[in-house]
């Protein structure tokens, strides 16, 4: 059975730090070790993770170049500059990271949808096959269970032998996101979970519930962990 590293926290701050934390550590190892990669999540959960590291980051003066790669869960098929973007909302990160544009993997939402899904897909295998290895792979989770943009057990079967996919999304929007066959190559993929009616989901991912999207999201990877604030996993 899969095995679930769970980490709890008594507050939203508190998970905030820690994440800010763990990000800053991949990025300067990551730097060190002159080739890695790390997949960011999007939604609201992250965000305040994102701006702590990046005023760090502004404050200390470091300049994390090198190899590192920075690449995305999933985002909406909107423009690069759109408030409901998750590489907009990223970008304070991005630009303390000041990374090569080459070297940040977004999803070309400028190219018609299914364009933008082969290209997403193209990049993130070019990746792989040069060796690069992601070392942090952060995930959402919904309430209804879902991660990335995959939302249906119809999208996950679409999405075999795919690293990327587009998908339709039960806000209206279409979106791309990575696939089980690209999260089976994140050696531990880390769920970040905050937010209001997610109890259900959460305890799903816990006891590895099949009929949970996200559980058939990450089957392919041997462990994952499961970073969660106690207001969030108790619905208080």
């Amino acid at each position: 059975m899969q095995k679930v590293h769970i980490r709890r926290f008594p507050t939203r701050p508190e998970l905030d730090t820690a994440l800010a934390a763990r990000l800053e550590q991949a990025i300067s190892a990551a730097a060190a070790s002159g080739g890695a990669a790390i997949m960011l999540s999007g939604g609201h959960t992250p965000l305040p993770a994102y701006q702590q590291l990046a005023t760090r980051l502004r404050h200390s003066g470091a300049a994390l170049r090198g190899r590192l790669h920075v690449l995305f869960s999933d985002d909406r098929y909107v423009p690069a500059d759109s408030e409901l973007s998750n590489y907009h909302a990223s970008r304070p990160l991005l630009d303390a990271l000041a990374l090569p544009e080459e070297q940040v993997l977004r999803v070309r939402t400028e190219l018609a949808l299914e364009a933008a899904a082969l290209d997403y897909e193209r990049r993130l295998r070019a990746l792989l096959e040069q060796g690069v290895a992601v070392t942090l792979g952060m995930l959402g989770l919904g309430a209804d269970g879902h991660t990335a943009s995959l939302f249906r057990s119809e999208d996950l079967a679409r999405a075999r032998g795919r690293l990327a996919l587009a998908v339709s999304r039960p806000d209206g929007l279409s979106g791309i996101s990575v696939t089980p066959g690209f999260i089976a190559h994140i050696p531990e993929p880390l769920f970040v979970v905050a937010g209001t009616g997610k109890e259900a989901a959460i305890a799903g991912l816990e006891r590895a519930d099949p009929g949970v999207v996200a559980v058939q999201a990450v089957e392919g990877c041997a462990r994952i962990e499961l970073w969660v604030d106690q207001l969030t996993e108790h619905g208080a």
